[in-house]
């Protein structure tokens, strides 16, 4: 039997367990095979400090995945799975490919998690990106996978504890899976669609890991992918 095969476009951080290296690691335990189009190239993650390296020039991100679709990939791909983006150009490349994925093969499944900013912290992006995120690539998602703060950005809707994250999440009008939602004094993850809607949260963590968000997407994806 055929492993399910992922295309990762998002962040390559080096010696930070985030972006969509960490998704790949996650994946493969899965027994999933990922392919990685890196958006930047750190060597940590920036909130710890000057992070080493830097965005992929757009000529090199387009000319990586115009190899992934030369070697023939697009037409057997099981999901894509976007996350952190330098520069709305990238994100306009990523939509061409989704495009293309889609016109090779209809059941490939598109997972959008639109990486902007978050609480407490504003934006981690230009203004710019958040806008093209939400034009471009959250309409051809299956899934969109937003924390709460990002979810707010998307609907322009508060999202302040499970209920209105459910009003905000549906008015999107796909599944979404949103992380960080206020439950009580505890904090949640949200799977709703326009039939069904699930919860889960556990009590706040002193001094939560960097990269959960990404980790969530990927896990979430490959227990799909393996049948749940």
């Amino acid at each position: 039997m055929t492993s399910p095969l992922v295309l990762i476009l998002s962040s390559h951080v080096a010696a930070s367990p985030v972006g969509g290296s960490a998704q790949a690691a996650a994946l493969a335990r899965m027994g999933i095979d990922t392919m990685l189009v890196p958006t930047v190239l750190f060597g940590r993650h920036p909130g710890l400090g000057a992070p080493g390296g830097g965005p992929v020039g757009i000529e090199i991100f387009e000319g990586m995945l115009a190899g992934v679709e030369a070697a023939g990939v697009f037409g057997r791909l099981d999901a894509a799975v976007t996350g952190y983006f330098a520069c709305p150009a990238q994100i306009a490349a990523a939509a061409r490919a989704l495009d293309a994925i889609r016109a090779l093969n209809a059941k490939a499944w598109v997972i959008v998690d639109p990486i902007m900013g978050d609480e407490g912290v504003g934006f981690y992006v230009p203004e710019a990106v958040a806008d093209a995120l939400a034009a471009d690539l959250v309409p051809r998602a299956d899934l969109v996978a937003p924390n709460a703060w990002e979810l707010e950005r998307l609907t322009g809707r508060m999202v302040s504890d499970p209920a209105t994250a459910l009003d905000a999440a549906r008015s999107l009008g796909r599944p979404v899976l949103a992380s960080s939602v206020e439950v009580g004094t505890n904090i949640g993850v949200l799977y709703a669609d326009a039939g069904q809607a699930w919860l889960a949260s556990h009590p706040r963590q002193a001094d939560a890991p960097r990269g959960t968000g990404d980790r969530l997407t990927a896990l979430f994806a490959g227990a799909v992918l393996g049948g749940d």
